[in-house]
């Protein structure tokens, strides 16, 4: 199927008038009582385990929030991603009618009335309302099976958590005692009175759930969308990384690379991503994702192939030019040896990974240049090549998985934990051993012109760009969000190049109208102004200076 251009410029339309359907959907109310779930269980058990894939699979599940095919930048978690990298300073769409992510762009997803901070408000409270009425179910039962649903499912509580603490208050450290987000569980009954607990209870309570998922998961699972032990611990690295307990996350990162090695999980080598790669879940690097299946591939634009993918001739990417670009400001800084400079084309619209693939018999950098009526436009400078497409480029099924978390996160939360908690020439052997085995031969850490702090950030906006990190690692470091250097030429939108102040409220998310609606115990975030072009141009980060 064709993507109809003048389809697109319509339903570029619903973006704001979607926002007033919003009260549809309550995302933290409603909950099914005890007596129904124990009847539902116990006269259908194959339903408790249909319930419990159904939390992995509606994590990115295309129209899931407004259940219309109106929306396709309706897909759950990794919309969560997408607009949190698009609200950082690598990445970029531009800014053109189709770009359904311009809000992110321009900072107006902090309107409450908008349906973009909706869907990634109702995405976390949706799945924990699933999470919580399984748990529930399991209430009273110690067996085997109880047990590790439980555990997944408190494993994915935190995951819930850590997706949307981080954009509601600025940094765990100095910021305990501050207003986050309501605490949602299994016991909570008092939805419309449920004020914003405070950053140190949802860090306690994302704790406690990976304290016991740890505990009681082995490395045993049906597939890599469930969670297991080495999941369960590198999510745990995540939280003590954003808690600033550096010694605690190195141990478990490096904790999770050992039972990931267990699993027969390693780094991608400098082959494996000399290639268009990350979307496909059965690559040896991935420890956890979302595996699209054929059935939902079909749902055409809601999708990472349609959004993240360069290479898909059923999508809005390459469609209408819409393509998932790098800031040049980080580009410049990468170095000529590192086979990551091929994950997206320069200026000349040159990438060494496109002469591994062929689109319509076409080879090498004339895929750049290749237009296709309606299916493909040219590509832009910056414009990634790093996710490929699994069923091939140029294909129609958008097919992408999605990376939730990969072997090569955890060596870098392994070497920020050492780096600082004193332990930095074991931090610049750790982060030497990654780069020069996994990307880069020539390279060297103590030749950087950064602090050491900086250089492992510098590493983490290379290696897991375009993968949701950017405003989780913004927020915890307490850095500004650097997208312009006044008097230099830049890659991005002009109306998007501005810089952000660490301490600016506008950093800090709202809750939508339908949650304050119903949950009058809300108090939401300070007043804020939008960010106007070209402001702050001196702001430096410590890393594209």
């Amino acid at each position: 199927m064709k993507l109809n251009r003048f389809y697109i410029i319509a339903l570029a339309g619903v973006a704001l008038t979607a926002c007033n359907e919003m009260d549809k959907i309550q995302p933290a109310g409603s909950e099914l009582t005890q007596a129904q779930l124990n009847k539902v269980y116990e006269a259908l058990p194959q339903r408790a385990e249909a319930t419990f894939s159904g939390m992995f699979s509606m994590m990115a599940e295309p129209y899931y929030t407004f259940g219309s095919q109106e929306r396709p930048d309706d897909f759950g978690f990794i919309t969560m991603a997408i607009s949190n990298d698009a609200e950082g300073p690598d990445y970029h769409y531009p800014n053109s009618g189709y770009n359904w992510f311009s809000v992110c762009g321009a900072y107006t997803s902090r309107n409450a009335d908008y349906a973009n901070p909706y869907i990634r408000y109702a995405t976390a409270y949706n799945s924990l309302k699933m999470v919580n009425d399984i748990i529930k179910s399991y209430e009273g039962r110690e067996d085997d099976d109880a047990i590790n649903h439980r555990a997944q499912c408190r494993a994915m509580r935190a995951f819930d958590y850590l997706s949307i603490a981080f954009a509601f208050q600025y940094k765990y450290v100095g910021h305990e005692n501050e207003p986050c987000v309501p605490i949602v569980t299994e016991e909570t009954t008092e939805f419309a009175n449920n004020p914003r607990a405070t950053v140190a209870e949802v860090y306690k309570l994302i704790i406690d759930d990976l304290n016991y998922a740890v505990d009681n998961l082995g490395l045993e699972r049906s597939g890599k969308s469930r969670i297991n032990k080495t999941v369960a611990t590198g999510l745990r690295a995540r939280a003590n990384l954003a808690m600033e307990k550096w010694s605690d996350a190195a141990a478990d990162a490096e904790a999770a690379i050992k039972l990931a090695a267990q699993e027969g999980l390693s780094a991608a080598s400098i082959e494996d991503v000399s290639k268009p790669a990350f979307c496909d879940i059965n690559e040896k690097n991935w420890i956890w994702g979302y595996d699209m299946t054929e059935a939902i591939a079909n749902q055409a634009y809601a999708t990472a192939s349609s959004w993240i993918s360069s290479f898909s001739a059923n999508g809005y990417a390459a469609a209408v030019q819409v393509y998932a670009c790098i800031n040049n400001l980080l580009y410049n800084k990468i170095s000529s040896s590192d086979v990551r400079k091929g994950w997206w084309v320069d200026e000349n619209l040159h990438s060494p990974l496109l002469s591994k693939v062929s689109w319509d018999g076409v080879t090498g950098d004339a895929i750049a240049t290749l237009a296709i009526d309606d299916i493909k436009t040219v590509f832009l400078p910056g414009t990634n090549v790093k996710f490929g497409i699994p069923s091939g480029v140029g294909s129609i099924k958008n097919d992408s998985d999605f990376p939730f978390m990969r072997v090569e996160e955890l060596y870098l939360i392994k070497a920020e934990g050492q780096a600082k908690s004193n332990q930095e020439a074991e931090a610049r052997n750790t982060l030497n051993d990654f780069v020069k085995t996994y990307r880069d031969p020539s390279y060297n850490a103590a030749m950087s012109p950064r602090s050491l702090a900086d250089e492992i950030w510098f590493q983490r906006r290379i290696e897991l760009w375009g993968e949701g990190f950017a405003m989780s690692d913004i927020m915890r470091l307490g850095k500004p969000v650097v997208r312009f250097h006044s008097g230099e030429s830049s890659w991005l939108s002009e109306d998007y190049q501005y810089n952000i102040a660490p301490d600016d409220p506008v950093l800090l998310m709202h809750f939508c109208t339908s949650e304050t609606n119903t949950n009058h115990a809300i108090i939401n975030n300070p007043a804020f102004t939008v960010p106007q072009k070209y402001q702050n141009g001196g702001l430096r980060d410590g890393v594209t200076d």
